[in-house]
């Protein structure tokens, strides 16, 4: 007994940064549950619109209505969604009962700031948008894990377990709606204060948001940056009065301000990764190089055609961290270029090929992507190149015969 307390006593405590840390990369990897949601609604909105089913596209305009009404449904439920992936993703051992309490909790906010609280600039209703249920969602999930087990006395025991949680978050709720009505104003001026204060620096504001998304993927946390930045950073009035908020469906909305923070993202997807995997396989062993070619193309094609780039990015970051250091400078590089040549382009779920034939219609020089990004594929191809070759990287395909017998083994067990 005494041997173990002492091992315990030997065994060091997590620091803060440590602690804050996990709960962020915990946090980013709960908010890709409802993100996997939002290309949907991205792509349901964007054939609802008037030149694709509607009356300047195919004249369909009963069709164009469903497609919109489809996509708002999960456009103006986003918060909510975000509360309910956020309460399962960061609650331990969660199960149905958190997200039913999630929702309980996030209808009780909701409606008390619809009901007594009013933006004192525009006159409507208080609207946090995803950071509330971001938030909501964190609370439910704590309380949850504290109290999903709780007892009561036998004439409340209808509610004791998980049952009490609803009833907890409907109070808990009221209360946070209180100080959310009361103190959301200042919040909200830093948000669209950060967002013009970003949109002042042009090119740089652009740039910087590309270099630190990238950054952030080692550690799990750019979904953190993401969801702000592409659906709650800034506001567009649409010409029927509806506010949206975030790059993303700002620019399906048609801001013609938005796309600062997802227009640079289409040469470094589409076309420098991909020249950056025809690098690695060409620097593959001889008797390698085959299968690692064909393993790499088919990573190239996936971030080509749908801009899911961290298969590729995984494959170096740890190995060469001063190359993906480079590769996330030469993204905000991408950033800032297209922002600064008038290059306006979005997207539902990420940069690859089929947003950019699905948004052509609504972007600003479009065409324009191609050449930058085949000159970021140069770039690339012979930077990655050099370095694999300069450092003796062991990137995929130049593994020793005994890293390759291990991993075979590995595979086989």
């Amino acid at each position: 007994m005494s041997s173990e307390a002492s091992a315990a006593r030997a065994r060091p405590g997590k620091s803060w940064k440590q602690i804050v840390l996990g709960g962020l990369q915990k946090l980013g990897r709960s908010l890709q549950l409802p993100v996997a949601a939002l290309p949907a609604a991205g792509v349901l909105l964007r054939l609802g619109q008037d030149d694709v089913f509607g009356k300047d596209g195919l004249g369909w305009d009963k069709l164009a209505a469903i497609f919109a009404g489809a996509g708002g449904g999960i456009l103006d439920n986003m918060a909510l969604l975000f509360c309910v992936g956020v309460a399962i993703g960061f609650a331990k051992k969660a199960d149905g009962s958190t997200a039913f309490a999630a929702v309980v909790g996030y209808m009780v906010f909701n409606n008390v700031l619809i009901k007594a609280f009013e933006d004192d600039v525009t006159g409507q209703a208080t609207n946090p948008g995803v950071l509330g249920g971001v938030v909501v969602g964190l609370i439910t999930a704590k309380v949850w894990e504290k109290y999903h087990r709780t007892r009561l006395p036998d004439w409340l025991g209808f509610f004791s377990g998980r049952r009490f949680i609803p009833v907890l978050m409907s109070f808990i709720s009221v209360g946070l709606a209180v100080i959310f009505g009361y103190g959301w104003q200042p919040i909200g001026d830093a948000f669209n204060a950060s967002a013009e204060t970003l949109s002042s620096w042009g090119a740089w504001g652009s740039g910087i948001f590309g270099v630190v998304n990238r950054a952030l993927i080692p550690f799990g946390m750019h979904m953190l940056l993401n969801t702000f930045a592409w659906y709650q950073f800034g506001s567009y009035t649409k010409p029927d009065g509806t506010v949206v908020h975030g790059d993303v469906f700002r620019f399906i909305a048609g801001d013609p301000d938005a796309g600062m923070f997802t227009t640079g993202f289409y040469p470094i997807m589409m076309f420098a990764l991909p020249a950056a995997c025809l690098a690695i396989a060409h620097c593959a062993r001889p008797d390698r190089r085959k299968v690692t070619l064909g393993m790499m193309m088919s990573l190239a094609l996936t971030s080509f055609v749908t801009g899911v780039t961290e298969p590729i990015e995984f494959s170096f970051v740890y190995l060469a961290p001063a190359l993906y250091a480079i590769h996330a400078l030469l993204t905000g590089v991408s950033m800032a270029v297209t922002w600064a040549l008038g290059i306006r382009e979005g997207f539902t779920f990420s940069a690859g090929l089929f947003d950019y034939v699905l948004n052509w219609n609504l972007a600003t020089k479009p065409a324009l992507l191609i050449p930058v990004g085949l000159c970021f594929a140069v770039v690339y191809y012979v930077l990655f190149r050099v370095v694999i070759t300069k450092f003796d990287l062991k990137t995929p395909g130049r593994e020793s015969d005994e890293e390759i017998a291990e991993m075979d083994r590995e595979n086989y067990k």
